[in-house]
């Protein structure tokens, strides 16, 4: 099973000039990550306030903390995150990011799986830092803000067109993956293993329906008007052809998940996207009952890694 996993979402400046670490010659698959200064506490960032305009930049307090205060415990770790280097031919042999997800949200999170698939080392060195001036670009239009304390605010001051985006971004992410954004405390990526999965569900209405498509391959719904809808709206969001998931004439999936949505719970809800580590846990062709999920298997064959390649426009 996993470690402990973690669920991200962020922006980041770039540097990388405290790198000094050594590989063999024209051998550049590792991708490179600085640690970073940040608004939010966990491994690779530290909370420092240096100033949140460039007007205010309290460089030479940064650079002091830098050299008297800052003792990184590790030379490296293994993860990755914004700022990122790598060649130029490696990046392109994966076609680069998926413009599925243009311009913004879960274009890393969706490369670093690839890289990994890929077979890419990944390297964070815990001796540089980054320091980041947060609240720019899309997702607070106005700019970094403090409250009367002093203290930086960011909640509940996006942008409607940063929302909007990061919802695109993210019901595509699970289209693509079958999961959120997975990782552990260093930023490793974790992927699920990507099966083919096909929901058969009764009693379907629109908001289940908006709800469950994204997490699985195919839906079988015995309501065309309500599909056909469904389409109509959310078609423009996604380069995947909704018709193919969710108007098949026959169920072909190589696993098939039946319940009914009137009896689904929040914790049935939790189980249905644990489904593919559930599935990879027992290894077994066959039939079984989940709670209220009936789950045939006829095979347990992945994908993920057909997705290393993103499709080029």
């Amino acid at each position: 099973m996993m470690a402990s996993l973690s669920i991200s979402l962020r922006e980041i400046t770039i540097s990388i000039d405290a790198l000094n670490l050594e590989f063999e010659e024209q051998r550049f698959d590792t991708v490179f990550m600085a640690n970073l200064i940040h608004i939010i506490s966990d491994p690779e960032k530290v909370i420092k306030d240096f100033g949140i305009e460039p007007e205010e930049f309290k460089e030479q307090e940064l650079l002091k903390w830098y050299s008297e205060d800052y003792k990184p415990q590790q030379e490296t770790t293994e993860g990755i995150f914004a700022p990122w280097a790598i060649y130029k031919k490696d990046f392109q042999s994966i076609n680069g990011h998926d413009d599925m997800f243009a311009p913004q949200s879960k274009e890393d999170s969706d490369i670093f799986n690839r890289f990994i698939l890929a077979g890419y080392e990944v390297v964070q060195t815990r001796e540089g830092c980054v320091y980041h001036m947060t609240c720019r670009g899309s997702r607070f239009a106005d700019g970094a803000q403090r409250n009367p304390m002093g203290d930086v605010t960011m909640v509940g001051r996006e942008t409607d067109e940063w929302l909007l985006q990061n919802e695109r971004s993210t019901r595509n992410f699970a289209r693509k993956w079958s999961s959120y954004c997975l990782h552990d405390d260093y930023l490793k990526p974790y992927i699920q293993p990507k099966y083919n999965i096909g929901y058969v569900v009764e009693n379907c209405n629109m908001d289940g329906l908006r709800g469950l498509e994204p997490w699985s391959d195919s839906m079988y719904i015995n309501d065309k008007e309500l599909v056909e809808q469904y389409i109509k709206e959310e078609q423009p969001q996604t380069k995947f052809d909704l018709k193919e998931r969710l108007l098949k004439s026959e169920i072909d999936n190589d696993i098939v998940v039946e319940f009914d949505l009137f009896k689904l719970t929040q914790n049935d809800w939790e189980i249905l996207k644990m489904l593919p580590e559930i599935i990879e846990d027992s290894g077994k062709i066959g039939k079984f009952t989940l709670e209220i999920f009936d789950v045939t298997i006829t095979s347990l064959k992945t994908y993920e890694k057909e997705l290393i390649k993103c499709n080029l426009n």
